[in-house]
């Protein structure tokens, strides 16, 4: 197990929804961010289905996500900073476009990390964040080889390390032990999904401090966060499958 890279000058996360990359990289991108680094969030899906309530009106949470996403991007030290995608949610594809977007914001914006979901994570149900997952390691193949998509115009680049967050077999550490709060303060950005994915239903009273079930979020957070710590002798880390020689 490898731990802690140097630090970047730009990281790029790449997520299916919405607060999928506060959940798998936040803590390590308030880490780089608060040194320096330029942090960039990449949202493949508009996050239209994320929700419990059937009467939502779609349009308005994809609004609605899109301002809760650039807020937790602020929250992690970034300038909110966001590429929304927009391709509709649970209806995400690998396919030629997908993969022409993801490799022209590679290219624009040329990060030396690219974070994404491990598209190869055992009994995963999520369409999305499966494909999510392909379109980061095609769309860094694109973005690398000059005779892929030359109308984009922008020069090949190649970034240098890719880390995967999910994966099943993670081999690198980041060590957030200081950048716990930062990582569940971006999360708490994400109000529209307190309830689905958080297990907050009291949303009214979700920012007082006593509430019991925002502790047991950040409890449940932080236990993981304190377990993948560990072996590297860290009190809090999130975990990748590292890839390097891109």
């Amino acid at each position: 197990m490898e731990s802690n890279l140097a630090l970047p000058a730009r990281a790029l996360a790449i997520g299916a929804h919405p607060d999928d990359v506060e959940f798998g990289c936040g803590g390590t991108l308030a880490k780089w961010a608060a040194s320096g680094c330029e942090i960039f969030h990449l949202i493949c899906t508009d996050g239209s289905k994320g929700t419990w309530d059937p009467g939502r009106d779609p349009a308005e949470l994809v609004v609605t996500r899109r301002h809760e996403q650039q807020a937790a991007s602020v929250a992690l030290g970034g300038k909110g900073e966001v590429i929304f995608l927009g391709w509709p949610d649970g209806e995400l594809e690998s396919g030629l476009r997908q993969r022409f977007e993801v490799a022209a914001a590679i290219r624009k914006l040329k990060p030396d990390v690219v974070f994404g979901h491990d598209p190869w994570k055992r009994y995963r149900l999520h369409p999305d964040h499966r494909n999510a997952g392909f379109l980061v390691t095609d769309g860094i193949v694109a973005a690398r080889d000059p005779l892929f998509f030359p109308e984009l115009g922008d020069l090949p680049y190649r970034p240098k390390t890719l880390l995967l967050f999910e994966a099943d077999e993670p081999d690198h550490l980041e060590d957030v032990s200081d950048f716990v709060a930062a990582k569940l303060a971006a999360l708490l950005e994400h109000k529209s999904q307190l309830h689905s994915t958080m297990g907050i239903t009291e949303i009214e009273s979700a920012e007082h401090k006593d509430n019991p079930e925002v502790i047991e979020f950040k409890r449940r957070v932080t236990d993981r966060l304190a377990s993948q710590g560990l072996e590297a002798g860290f009190e809090a880390a999130e975990a990748f499958k590292r890839i390097d020689n891109l």
